[in-house]
């Protein structure tokens, strides 16, 4: 199908910390995002036609938590706005429709969480199975580690395949990180993201207002997003059909062989899989951010996955990436976004 080009302009999110003292709404940490896209592009609040956010009563602890992170915005003038109970990723997917619906050609999709204001192990197994999993209250990590361990025994990766990534984040050595203690096993502390609280925004346009705004935009060239079964039982935890079937129709006939990758794994084993998953090639340079491992900001880390991508093409360092996002337990639901410099959109629902 074909699309009228859309294109990304502008990312900014705050410091991914481990704790902050603001108040779960998200509002001391989206402002200071939101001025950094003002300032940048030469735009007004005003000129922003869409917003959609994306974020989580459980996270914050009380029902519609997104209407308090309005007051950073500003609700005087009315605004056009949306939320999304997902990550921030989702909510950019929905602005990304509303300007193909030729609605708006501007628009902001933002994404936030903190983390810290509670035990989020125990918070993410109520996205479990409610019959058959959430009443065992599986800590996510203890969850990871299962998988891991299939992976492992299938000959599929290694604990050093694992470290190596790890090594690349923290800039340890593959055999210092290996003799550390395991946190649960087969899972050490460099394959386990640290949850971080953070907000992050991204702005998106029509090819006319991409054009006004800035040199280099990131132009959408594929999109999709798919499930797998909340069964654990029913799929191979050891590769993610979503991921390659999204990947597929958002790569189209295109070649793999992008500049730029930006992967949304919590933990180690789970980039092997989704690049995998995505059949990129050795050259492809897998998450100069640091990806999700650098920080695991709930709500935020898979939007921030996008906003890096398309960073990388605005700034001129790549002529192409794809964006992995991802939401649920062990990998369930998949979005995968291919970047290009070049105006050649056209693919991907």
């Amino acid at each position: 199908m074909t699309l009228p080009p859309i294109a990304i302009i502008g990312f900014a999110h705050s410091p991914n910390v481990v704790g902050t003292h603001g108040t779960t709404n998200g509002v001391e940490m989206l402002i200071p995002c939101f001025d950094k896209l003002y300032a940048e592009l030469g735009i007004a609040r005003t000129d922003i036609e869409f917003w959609c956010s994306g974020s989580s009563d459980y996270l914050a602890g009380r029902a519609f938590s997104f209407i308090s992170a309005i007051d950073s915005i500003g609700a005087m003038p009315p605004i056009n706005e949306s939320h999304v109970e997902m990550d921030g990723a989702w909510a950019l997917y929905e602005a990304w429709v509303k300007i193909a619906t030729g609605e708006v050609d501007l628009a902001l999709a933002y994404g936030f969480g903190k983390a810290s204001a509670g035990n989020t192990d125990q918070t993410l197994a109520l996205q479990t199975d409610p019959y058959t999993v959430a009443p065992l209250r599986p800590d996510a990590r203890s969850l990871a580690a299962l998988q891991a361990r299939a992976g492992i025994d299938a000959g599929t990766w290694t604990e050093a395949d694992m470290a190596a990534i790890g090594a690349r984040t923290s800039g340890g050595s593959v055999d210092d990180l290996l003799a550390s203690d395991y946190v649960a096993n087969p899972l050490r502390r460099h394959d386990i993201a640290p949850y971080t609280d953070a907000a992050a925004a991204v702005v998106i346009a029509s090819e006319r207002k991409a054009r006004e705004l800035v040199a280099n935009p990131a132009f959408v060239t594929g999109w999709d997003h798919r499930i797998d079964t909340p069964n654990f039982g029913a799929r191979d935890l050891t590769v993610s059909p979503s991921t390659k079937l999204a990947g597929d129709t958002a790569f189209g006939d295109g070649s793999r062989a992008v500049d730029v990758a930006e992967i949304h794994a919590a933990y180690s084993h789970q980039e092997i899989i989704v690049r995998n998953a995505l059949g990129l090639p050795d050259s492809v340079r897998i998450n100069p951010s640091g990806g999700a491992l650098a920080g695991n900001s709930l709500f935020s880390a898979g939007l921030q996955r996008i906003g890096y991508a398309a960073h990388e093409i605005l700034a001129g360092n790549a002529g192409s990436a794809v964006a992995h996002a991802s939401s649920g337990p062990l990998l369930q639901q998949n979005m995968v976004v291919t970047l290009s410099d070049q105006n050649n959109s056209g693919g991907g629902n």
